[in-house]
């Protein structure tokens, strides 16, 4: 959007310099991208008196031109047919640079020496014409005045870069409402918006708006006795300061009015309209029609077009047709000013790869109530500037009334957001300084009438944003939060999930993420029997695929597909591990229970690929995927959780290599062997150990404290005891019991050996234990030990039915 500072100064007074204005701009919103003095290179130039003309003696196009320019006479040759004796141009003395960057100089021209140039409006870069030098003389110009003086050419050009929000400053006046409101001074508008005529229907020609969803408002009147000519010079500078060309007087006053008000505007002959109608319509596919450019059309029947009573004239909201363009010869004119639908006109402008002025405004969004106001502006322009006649009536094609938003605006809320005191007299001003009519509704808030050209402002917090705005987003002080100092409480369970992770990738293993969403043939390839819970799932509504349309009820599938994918790739020792969500459906319409679980596999040898020649290449066994539990939950701190026999085994599970993970009556995982069926139905042909545990069950447990011990100052004793016992009897029962006594000198007791086999009566193991003592304030004595030991042998032999090994 491009405007003058002069040409703002018509409808505001404000005393701010252009620096000034653009930053007051610039911080209401309205990004300003370039502040420039217009006619710079014109500064120069001079205006010059001819007072005498002669023939060239060596020219027959030429003439030898006596000027005065102030005092100084001069003599310059010059080729335009307009100079004449009396006449007042423009002179470019030598050594002035032209705006195309030539450089006048003294010069022999046919043998005649010549002082200067008398310049053209085009040669100075003022307007497109030239049919000869300038005339100056309606200017009232005195010779050796400057050229911008005299021409009123002296104006600063305010470019602003408008965001699609704010249409409604794609106009002079739009700009212009805001620099009221910061300057706090009136809205000098041209037209009276409270005394427009009303349009009730026109005998001379008629209008059908056939599409009026793309349509809401159609406003038209005609003029006759109209004069096409040149516009006065004040019309054709406010176009040329914001580099459009101008036409004639009637169509420069549309496109006047347009950057006045931002409302675009056309004029139809009306000598040219079939039947004398208007009919607002879409087109019809492969229609062709010729804009005023010249160009041939394709339209389609997305396109909204005016027509008459016979074919197309206009492509609504973009551009005019040849047929019915005014020319020098136009006497009748029918003027339109309408409203047409943003996204029509942005679909029509894209695909004729089309955009003008009119498009760019009419995409961003037309305040319906400006087609009357712009109207009444251009025929009373029209009257004064091509001497026409408007009739009486005219049409006013309305959709539906037009009612503006009311919205609540709260004063307490106001000043929540901006941390401000204002009370609800201040904001007010505020409000009305932009066009709004505001109300009082009870002590803390107000009812604010939005106008309809505001089309951004849709809620409360929108109003306060102009309050900011107005009062200006740099005088609100700033001030830091406040943030107390004290440690944020962590999510115990993400918490636990790090150091979960850290352990896991510690003992080798390698942690996957894979989609929540599985193919609910993994309940098959589990074997899970048809009755089974595990195949209640949750489906979803709209899958990427099949085998990704139902949530997962367990990580171990997808672990395993995991490991056939690097058996395929040839790594076939796999350590793997997922923490994740798995879902349990509940009702219908209703969210599923999601539950985190971890699952750990193991699969291959034993030290993966480590060198044959200093590790044994055996395979994973069951007590692998045990070490790694009681090396996770040792860890974690989680002493609670035991293993014991797994009664419940899923079809899945060898039953023969399970064991269950619980605290104290409730089983929260398992350890197992995958069952050789389920495995070949994942592809997998070698043996798979998974750990598969509830994490979320785990996470609630309550992790032993972590305590510092002192380094032992004193040395530690070892003790053995080979005992047998029944085989029934779990070996880690016995090493439980000597842990749990609750003996000093007691440090550690670990299970090194478990034995069936030659000499051990069939029926009963040979468990092996070590036992560490130690004191932390003397050297412990043999009798010491031997009598603290001899304590845990006892215990062991009389609570478990056990005798010593002899060794």
């Amino acid at each position: 959007m491009k405007f003058t500072i002069d040409w703002l100064r018509q409808y505001v007074d404000f005393d701010f310099t252009p620096q000034q204005l653009s930053d007051q701009l610039t911080m209401a919103g309205l990004e300003v991208d370039a502040v420039d003095e217009l006619y710079r290179d014109l500064e120069v130039i001079k205006v010059a008196e001819i007072i005498d003309t002669h023939p060239h003696p060596n020219a027959d196009k030429l003439v030898l031109c006596d000027v005065m320019v102030g005092d100084e006479e001069k003599r310059i040759v010059c080729g335009a047919p307009n100079a004449r004796k009396g006449l007042l141009t423009a002179v470019a003395l030598p050594g002035t640079v032209m705006p195309g960057g030539f450089k006048i100089k003294k010069s022999k021209i046919r043998g005649e020496v010549s002082l200067g140039m008398l310049c053209s409006a085009k040669e100075l870069g003022v307007s497109e014409e030239s049919s000869g030098i300038m005339e100056l003389n309606e200017f009232n110009a005195k010779s050796g005045q400057s050229l911008l003086e005299a021409m009123g050419l002296q104006d600063i050009l305010v470019e602003v870069d408008l965001t699609p929000n704010r249409p409604d400053c794609a106009s002079v006046i739009g700009t212009a409402r805001e620099v009221a409101a910061m300057a706090s001074t009136p809205l000098k508008l041209p037209v009276d918006e409270g005394s427009l005529p009303t349009l009730s229907g026109s005998i001379a020609f008629s209008v059908d708006v056939v599409n009026p969803e793309f349509c809401p408002r159609y406003v038209a009147r005609r003029m006759t006795g109209i004069k096409v000519g040149p516009s006065p010079w004040w019309l054709q500078k406010r176009l040329l300061s914001v580099d459009l060309r101008p036409i004639n007087n009637v169509v420069d006053a549309t496109n006047f009015i347009m950057l006045e008000y931002g409302q675009p505007l056309h004029a139809f002959d009306f000598t040219t309209l079939a039947d004398s109608k208007i009919i607002v319509r879409t087109a019809v596919d492969g229609e062709k029609f010729t804009t005023l450019d010249g160009q041939e059309r394709t339209l389609d029947a997305s396109m909204l077009m005016i027509c008459d009573g016979k074919s197309p004239v206009a492509v609504a909201g973009v551009m005019g047709g040849a047929n019915s363009e005014v020319t020098a010869d136009s006497t009748e004119l029918l003027l339109e000013s309408a409203c047409f639908d943003a996204i029509s006109v942005r679909r029509t402008s894209r695909n004729l790869k089309l955009s003008t002025d009119a498009s760019y405004r009419f995409e961003r969004g037309v305040d319906p109530q400006l087609a009357p106001v712009a109207m009444a502006r251009l025929v009373s322009l029209l009257e004064e500037i091509a001497s026409g006649t408007v009739d009486d009536d005219g049409v006013d094609a309305l959709v539906a009334p037009i009612v503006p938003l009311d919205l609540a605006l709260r004063v307490s809320r106001t000043n929540s957001l901006l941390g401000t005191t204002f009370s609800a007299d201040q904001i007010t001003d505020f409000m009305t300084a932009i066009g709004m009519e505001v109300s009082l509704a009870d002590d803390d808030t107000l009812t604010v009438t939005v106008p309809t050209f505001r089309v951004d402002i849709v809620r409360e917090v929108d109003l306060i944003e102009e309050v900011a705005r107005i009062f200006g987003y740099n005088e609100i002080s700033t001030s830091l939060p406040v943030v107390p100092m004290s440690f944020a409480e962590q999510d115990s369970g993400r918490a636990l999930r790090k150091e979960a992770t850290a352990l896991l990738t510690s003992l080798g293993c390698y942690q996957a993420i894979n989609y929540s969403f599985v193919s609910p043939e993994h309940a098959d390839q589990l074997g899970l029997p048809a009755d089974d819970e595990g195949r209640n799932t949750v489906s979803l509504l709209n899958p990427l695929t099949e085998e990704q349309s139902v949530m997962r009820r367990s990580l171990l599938p997808g672990l395993l597909e995991n490991v056939r994918r690097n058996i395929n790739f040839q790594s076939s020792s796999v350590r793997l591990f997922e923490i994740g969500k798995v879902f349990e459906p509940v009702a219908d319409n209703v969210q599923p229970n999601e539950e985190n679980h971890l699952c750990v596999v193991l699969s291959g040898l034993r030290y993966g690929t480590a060198p044959e020649l200093h590790f044994e290449q055996s395979a994973v066994d069951l007590f692998d995927i045990k070490g790694v539990g009681q090396s996770l939950l040792s860890g974690l701190r989680l002493s609670q959780i035991v293993f014991s026999d797994n009664s419940s085994v899923a079809p899945y599970v060898d039953g023969a290599e399970t064991l269950a993970l619980a605290v104290g009556d409730e089983t929260i995982g398992c350890i197992a062997k995958v069952g050789k069926e389920c495995l070949q139905k994942f592809s997998i042909k070698q043996d798979v150990y998974f750990l598969d545990i509830n994490f979320d069950r785990i996470t609630a447990l309550q992790q032993a404290s972590k305590k510092f011990v002192p380094l032992p100052k004193f040395p530690a004793v070892q003790r053995d005891i080979a005992i047998l016992v029944p085989e029934s009897c779990p070996a880690s029962d016995l090493v439980e019991a000597i842990a749990t006594k609750k003996e000093k000198l007691l440090e550690h007791v670990s299970l090194f050996d478990v034995y069936q086999g030659k000499n051990i009566k069939e029926g009963f193991k040979s468990v092996a234990i070590s036992v560490t003592y130690r004191a932390q304030d003397k050297t412990l004595a043999d009798k010491a030990v031997t009598k603290v030991h001899q304590r845990m042998i006892d215990l062991l032999l009389k609570k478990f039915d056990g005798h010593l090994r002899e060794m």
